[in-house]
């Protein structure tokens, strides 16, 4: 019986590796969303791409967003989220005076000061956690190398929402 049972998960997890299972059914939701400015205007080129590849829509007006792209998280981004949609609702804001009390303190100040070389996150408008993430870094500043590293980019976020994901 503990033959087959371990025949059975073996089975069941070998069928979702190949049914492509979602890693990440919150993107299943998003629809639209907003780049925020990005190093070396990567966003630029990740417009572009997500623009052609449809998985999608970019809007230009962060009120219409599911969700927003950024290469940096942190105290800056908060506060880009605060001034782009208002505080967060007070019961979020009384969660969050409990977890500052017990999380160390952020050290990204202003929204270009904790920019990434290479790690994009996807952040749900309303909840703002962070619901997806990869990290592709360009090999140079070089738009040639700008244009791959969106196409990477936005090529996994195509697949993931989807339900795949290259390993």
């Amino acid at each position: 019986m503990i033959v087959s049972m371990k025949w059975m998960f073996l089975w069941a997890a070998m069928a979702m590796v190949q049914a492509g299972t979602v890693e990440h059914p919150e993107l299943a939701g998003i629809k639209t969303v907003y780049l925020l400015p990005m190093t070396s205007s990567l966003d630029q080129f990740l417009a572009a791409r997500l623009t052609k590849g449809g998985a999608v829509q970019v809007v230009t007006d962060p009120k219409l967003a599911d969700a927003v792209l950024t290469d940096y998280i942190g105290a800056g981004l908060e506060e880009k989220l605060n001034s782009l949609y208002g505080e967060k609702k007070q019961a979020d804001v009384k969660d969050k005076d409990k977890d500052k009390e017990s999380s160390q303190p952020s050290f990204s100040a202003s929204p270009g000061a904790g920019h990434s070389k290479g790690t994009i996150f996807l952040i749900d408008r309303k909840t703002r956690s962070v619901i997806w993430s990869d990290y592709v870094p360009p090999k140079s500043t070089q738009p040639e190398d700008l244009n791959r590293a969106a196409d990477r980019i936005a090529s996994q976020l195509e697949k993931e929402k989807k339900g795949k994901r290259d390993k």
